[in-house]
């Protein structure tokens, strides 16, 4: 799954770890927003890596979260989706708006193909200092740059640079910065 080839998605394995992954979703998802530090020990626990310094709001979904990896000060606001089947790394700095979608899991277009379950996965990287407005997605794949404003509501399909404001669907530069 994690080297991009195709796989089983009804894997047994698999599901065992996703069943695992709701669990601790669940716990930390309904728990009291004033237990921070029980709340911050899950996710430490959850995802693959963290810095000392990360806030994330309830609710918060991803599938495996050991292949999430965050860095120093990260914040992501309500409703953060992140399906990890691939590697997912994001940068420094980085502020995540409400409603934010990262993808990693691709489908065969083909229906018959489609509905065997087999998929794979393409990881998604964001470099440091990346604000993403609210209800952007990020599809697989992807890479963002440094220093970059995704607008809310975008639909980031294709790599983006450093420096640069993108938005809209598919999400396109509107300005450098």
């Amino acid at each position: 799954m994690l080297s991009g080839e195709i796989y089983d998605a009804t894997h047994p394995g698999l599901l065992d770890m996703l069943r695992l992954t709701r669990e601790k979703l669940w716990k930390f998802n309904s728990m009291n927003p004033s237990l921070e530090d029980e709340g911050n020990s899950i996710i430490r626990n959850l995802l693959g890596s963290c810095g000392e310094n990360f806030h994330i709001n309830r609710p918060f979904r991803c599938d495996y979260g050991s292949n999430i990896h965050i860095g120093e000060n990260f914040f992501a606001n309500f409703n953060l989706t992140i399906l990890d089947e691939a590697k997912v790394t994001i940068g420094d700095n980085a502020f995540i708006g409400p409603n934010v979608s990262i993808y990693t899991a691709c489908h065969p277009l083909d229906a018959t193909e489609r509905n065997s379950r087999r998929e794979w996965a393409e990881p998604v990287t964001i470099g440091h200092n990346v604000w993403i407005g609210g209800s952007a997605t990020i599809l697989p794949g992807v890479t963002i740059g440094n220093n970059v404003v995704v607008g809310a509501g975008s639909v980031v399909t294709r790599d983006v640079p450093d420096n640069v404001a993108v938005a809209g669907n598919p999400a396109r530069i509107i300005k450098s910065l």
